[in-house]
């Protein structure tokens, strides 16, 4: 377990450094001049504009001002803005609304896709698997974000205006987590719900119908000891999978989410920032979603060998 563990940690240092180079170069090559756009209409003084490309390090090389740049990530420096205020900072103030956010939607979805995957599973060809398979079809055909600005309109609306049923808030965080948070969190993670579901209904219906299932039920087995100790256990490798990746996702689509439901997260800043020309914040940012992402999926490879001890002898 442990060499397969190295195994993983090594192979994740290769993408996180060419991922966060893509990602740094992306912004520089971006047109504009940011130190220019501080200065609006007026052009700045020209000793003035040579001082402050020396001081974000923008009169260096691409590669240097990588280095300089992921050497102060090392030590918990992402940088200032062009006022001169730390981008992590802003990060500090943003991060809490959009980690509640990401972590609402991560866990409806978990529930949505484990009971109602494993429900239609279990009766596949009945009422309940069409019923799932309506619903996840869906929540995939559609887009989120239209379904988000109809029920942010319908709360708004009718809820509120209408009825007078004020347990959701309209916008922003004034009701603190969870309220202000359930409905947002419900729409980002639409998509999730509806592709896992999916894939938890179709892998469980695929491993009831393998051989050791067969097996296990010939030896006089229960069949809630041969779901519970042997279908669901293998069903479980490809969604584990999934809800990894989909929890990364979560955090990327929060910037639509926020936007909708004006939500002062880290996505609007993200936003934000490329708009303004504030390509530090954007970089900051994006990077430690990039930092994060990896983290992720380095735990999904250590769920998987928990889940099927063969991989990590592969």
């Amino acid at each position: 377990m442990g060499r397969y563990v190295l195994r993983r940690l090594l192979q994740a240092i290769p993408v996180f450094i060419g991922t966060t180079f893509l990602i740094f170069a992306m912004f520089h090559f971006m047109p504009g001049d940011p130190i220019r756009a501080m200065f609006g209409d007026k052009p700045p003084p020209e000793a003035q504009y040579q001082a402050l490309r020396e001081h974000y390090n923008l009169d260096k090389p691409l590669w240097q001002r990588y280095l300089l740049y992921m050497g102060g990530i090392f030590k918990g420096d992402f940088g200032e803005t062009f006022n001169q205020r730390p981008v992590s900072e802003i990060m500090k103030e943003r991060w809490p609304v959009t980690l509640q956010l990401s972590g609402t939607a991560w866990a409806l979805e978990l529930v949505f896709v484990l009971f109602a995957g494993v429900w239609a599973g279990l009766r596949r060809g009945r009422a309940p698997d069409y019923g799932v398979l309506m619903f996840a079809t869906l929540f995939i055909a559609v887009p989120s974000f239209v379904i988000g600005l109809v029920v942010q309109v319908l709360n708004a609306s009718v809820l509120h205006n209408k009825w007078h049923f004020d347990v959701f808030p309209v916008a922003g965080i004034t009701e603190g987590w969870p309220m202000s948070y359930l409905l947002p969190g419900f729409i980002l993670a639409l998509l999730g719900m509806g592709q896992g579901a999916r894939l938890m209904r179709t892998s469980l219906t695929e491993n009831l119908r393998a051989d050791y299932v067969r097996t296990a039920t010939a030896k006089g087995l229960t069949r809630k000891r041969v779901i519970m100790r042997h279908a669901l256990r293998n069903s479980l490798i490809p969604v584990v999978t999934l809800e990894g990746v989909s929890l990364g996702l979560l955090m990327g689509g929060a910037i639509i989410t926020e936007g909708i439901f004006n939500l002062p997260g880290i996505g609007n800043e993200v936003f934000l920032a490329i708009s303004r020309q504030e390509f530090t914040i954007a970089t900051g940012i994006v990077t430690l979603f990039v930092l994060i992402f990896i983290l992720i999926n380095l735990l999904v490879d250590l769920l998987y060998a928990v889940l099927d001890p063969r991989i990590r002898y592969d």
